[in-house]
């Protein structure tokens, strides 16, 4: 029988039974997680869930989302993480999508299910079940469907990603160790379970027999107490998190962790003003920048040594994947020139939940290796001859300003080394004489009036004229539910 997610559990609860998750005062071990698993399994079974079918868990960060996720793979389903800061529409469309056959949902997010979302689904509280003995069932696993994660969709409806029991496991495996995660890690949950990025933490730590010490709240100084009562030894993020951990009232610059031995980030580059202030607070932390997408979990890694050498890198291929960049032809084109990403390896994922055409567009056949598929990923990357990439965008995101190709991630990197922001977006915005003019929403640092001003020569010095853009004040950024800033939010 092929190796499933939940196997990993099972191998913990027999090698040890200390730790797993960390809830506020409460601590989960690995055995007490099997029984409560167990439990939720044995009550799906009972209200009718069959292998195969769509169990969303709703629950919010905690030990109960945790548990939620095992029940569901334990009874055969496929697991369906909800963001807990979806509101109904996004909800319902979720639930009818993967027409979902069972909720597990407690607390606040439970009274937000209303009989319309309830009728022909059974909704269970994973927090008021009893518990059971573990015991393992005969599922089939590796290519079969584990997860349904949904891409977090600024625009038009999510699209549900269908991830296999291998791709999981490939994925805790690779990543844990080209970061060099160890057992004796304290590894701190901030990033939702819906988010691939954030399920691998759970998974990562289960795989090694970690402590996941999980955050509710993503605002910096209760990350920061995390940071230091915790004594966390890892922490992921997002860029948007690590500028509001740089930025004004975080506690971080004035108490540096001392437990944080590794920072890694995904989901958006990191700014190289703002990653030289982490590098400067933090000597002793080691930084690994990551790229990725959904559809194939992650793709690149650039090692902390190489940080200083390659602070703008995506880094190199991760191991037991193959990355290509092809040019219009289909062919693979030369060291430093742009193309597309192509990735294929153990951890491209399923396709798109009922979704064949959207699949056939992005999943398609290996160009060198007949049986076998990759994801075209739509990203525009360049690889020198040494093996590492570099970002250059999105084939649909680049700008033409003035008959000059502009990268946003160009321009908010200038507005970002100016120091007068917190955050920054850059999206485009029509215009009759240059054809498009750059936006950037910020977020200011300091005084409104005199950063304004500042930013506004600053940009003017720094930038050609094509690339200088309209500045517009925020308060805050909007965001994903993954926690991405939503660049096609403010667009709209």
């Amino acid at each position: 029988m092929a190796e499933r997610i939940e196997d990993e559990l099972f191998e913990q609860i027999d090698a040890r039974a200390d730790r797993v998750v960390v809830e506020g005062e409460r601590t989960l071990t690995f055995h007490q997680l099997g029984r409560w698993a167990a439990g939720i399994a044995a009550a799906l079974e009972e209200a009718g869930v069959e292998p195969g079918d769509r169990v969303a868990v709703w629950t919010g960060k905690s030990s109960a989302e945790v548990a939620s996720l095992y029940g569901a793979w334990m009874a055969g389903a496929i697991a369906v993480p909800i963001h807990d800061v979806l509101k109904r529409a996004q909800v319902a469309h979720v639930l009818d999508h993967c027409a979902a056959r069972a909720v597990l949902t407690t607390g606040r997010v439970a009274h937000q299910l209303d009989d319309a979302l309830r009728e022909g689904r059974a909704v269970l509280d994973p927090s008021a079940l009893p518990e059971r003995a573990p015991r393992r069932r005969e599922l089939p696993g590796g290519d079969e469907p584990a997860a349904l994660l949904y891409t977090s969709g600024s625009t038009g409806r999510p699209k549900g990603i269908l991830v296999s029991h291998g791709n999981l496991r490939a994925g805790a495996r690779i990543v844990t160790g080209y970061l060099g995660l160890r057992e004796d890690d304290r590894i701190l949950s901030v990033l939702p379970f819906s988010f691939d990025y954030g399920l691998n933490q759970l998974l990562g730590a289960v795989h090694l027999g970690a402590t996941l010490v999980l955050a509710r709240s993503s605002l910096p100084a209760r990350i920061c107490r995390h940071l230091e009562e915790d004594e966390i030894t890892v922490l992921a993020g997002v860029p948007p998190l690590w500028a509001r951990l740089m930025g004004r009232g975080s506690p971080l610059a004035e108490r540096p962790p001392k437990t944080l031995r590794l920072m890694t980030n995904s989901g958006g580059a990191f700014p190289v003003a703002l990653l030289e202030r982490y590098q400067a607070l933090l000597p002793d932390t080691d930084i690994c920048l990551m790229y990725g997408l959904t559809e194939a979990f992650r793709s690149t890694y650039l090692p902390p040594h190489e940080l200083r050498f390659r602070p703008t890198s995506m880094g190199r291929a991760i191991p037991e994947t193959q990355l290509m960049v092809l040019g219009p032809d289909g062919a693979e084109v030369g060291p430093d020139e742009e193309g597309e990403l192509v990735h294929a390896g153990p951890t491209v994922s399923l396709g798109y939940w009922n979704d064949i055409e959207a699949t056939r567009a992005r999943y398609r056949p290996h160009p060198t290796e007949p049986g076998k598929n990759a994801v075209f990923s739509g990203d525009r990357v360049r690889r020198d001859a040494d093996g590492y990439f570099y970002f250059v965008g999105r084939a649909d995101q680049q700008m033409k300003c003035s008959g000059v190709r502009v990268s946003p991630d160009e321009v908010e990197e200038l507005v970002f080394a100016s120091n007068l922001v917190e955050e920054v977006a850059v999206t485009g915005e029509p215009d009759d004489v240059v054809g498009t003019r750059p936006v950037a929403h910020v977020v200011l640092a300091g005084d409104p009036e005199k950063a304004l001003a500042e930013l506004d020569s600053w940009c003017r010095r720094e930038m050609p004229s094509y690339m200088q853009p309209r500045l517009v004040i925020r308060d805050a950024l909007p965001r994903t539910a993954s926690g991405k800033l939503d660049k096609k939010g403010l667009a709209a």
